[in-house]
C-alpha cells in the first residue's frame, strides 16, 4: 500500500531542499573557515550534509516525523548547528 501524502511534488521538493542544505553547509564551511574557525567549518558541514540527506530519507516516509528516528535525526541535527554556530561565535568574540 502507498502512501498518499507522497506525491511527486512531495518528492521532488524534498530532494531540492537536501540540495539546499547541501549549499547551505558549504556556505558555512566557507564563512566559519574565514573567520579562523576551520574545526567549526567542518563540523557545520559535516552536520548539513546529514541534514540534507534526512530531507531524502523524508521524500520516502511522507513526513519529517515519521518515523520516529527521522525525528530524532533532523532534532539532533539542529541541536548540533546550534551549538556549532554558538561555540564559533563565542570563539570569535573573545579574539
Amino acid at each position: 500500500m502507498s502512501d498518499p501524502t507522497i506525491t511527486d511534488a512531495f518528492r521532488y521538493s524534498n530532494y531540492i531542499e537536501g540540495v539546499f542544505w547541501f549549499a547551505v553547509g558549504a556556505l558555512a564551511f566557507k564563512a566559519a573557515r574565514d573567520r579562523g574557525c576551520p574545526r567549526h567549518a567542518k563540523w557545520l558541514l559535516i552536520t548539513f550534509v546529514i541534514f540534507g540527506f534526512s530531507d531524502w530519507v523524508e521524500s520516502t516516509t511522507g513526513a519529517w516525523w515519521r518515523p520516529w528516528w527521522l525525528f530524532v535525526w533532523k532534532a539532533v541535527c539542529v541541536v548540533a548547528v546550534v551549538v556549532i554556530t554558538v561555540h564559533a561565535r563565542r570563539r570569535t568574540i573573545s579574539r
